[in-house]
């Protein structure tokens, strides 16, 4: 008589005596398991179940716990960024004798059922555990109506602030030359002056040599105030 069976997500064919590899089963080495889901029963006739045979099937012995083969997973990527990797894996299995082959009754055999290792999942560990009892629930209390908070009075408009008036541009210093006029002097340079306190051509016709050392390290502009010649510039744009 042989019978096929379903562990693992695979299918077996079997008889009693054999020798086969499962996937592992939660088992130890020496336990007795049985198999439910029985697809095909034969012998002296052929019954096919639709799609599992009620009352069917299969028992077997735990012969040890062992590894599969070593699988070797090899990937190489030939491209501009090339890599490859190696990996190798051996499966989980569990080594089983065939003892039994029952047409019917298994349900009621009391043989452990043959259970996957990754199978023993939290839900069959809280199938196991009492299940506590629950509380009553206290009646829920009808919510008191709160009073209507008054609405807020609306906030009066704001009055419409006044444009402000536009500053007027600032009145250059009275007595101030163009000191761009003089030689190199342009618009940064003549800012730099006017805030070293020089505003006129009156003034730096008016330096000694010390202010030309002074002004030439305040202005970065050391030795260059005597080649571009200004204190003759100025005193010939001041008049005098």
């Amino acid at each position: 008589m042989f019978a096929v069976m379903k562990t693992g997500g695979k299918q077996y064919k079997v008889q009693s005596g054999d020798t086969l590899r499962v996937e592992k089963l939660a088992a130890d080495a020496g336990e007795t398991v049985q198999f439910n889901e029985i697809l095909m029963l034969g012998g002296d006739s052929v019954t096919v179940g639709t799609p599992m045979i009620a009352g069917a099937a299969v028992q077997a012995e735990v012969v040890d716990q062992i590894k599969g083969d070593k699988l070797i997973h090899f990937v190489k990527r030939r491209r501009k960024h090339s890599s490859q990797r190696t990996k190798g894996h051996r499966q989980q299995l569990t080594l089983l004798k065939i003892t039994d082959i029952l047409a019917e009754g298994g349900d009621k055999s009391g043989v452990k059922a043959a259970v996957g290792a990754g199978s023993v999942s939290g839900a069959a560990i809280a199938a196991a555990k009492p299940a506590k009892a629950e509380k009553p629930k206290a009646e829920a209390k009808p919510a008191k109506a709160e009073p209507k908070a008054d609405k807020p009075a609306k906030p009066e408009p704001k009055a419409q602030a006044e444009p402000k008036a536009q500053a007027e541009p600032k009145a250059e210093a009275a007595g101030s030359d163009d000191l761009k006029q003089l030689s190199g002097v342009g618009p940064a340079l003549e800012k730099k002056l006017h805030e070293a306190g020089i505003t006129s051509f009156a003034q730096i016709a008016a330096w000694t040599e010390d202010d030309v050392e002074k002004f030439g390290e305040v202005l970065s502009f050391k030795g260059r105030i005597e080649r571009e010649g200004w204190i003759e510039q100025a005193k010939e744009l001041s008049g005098k």
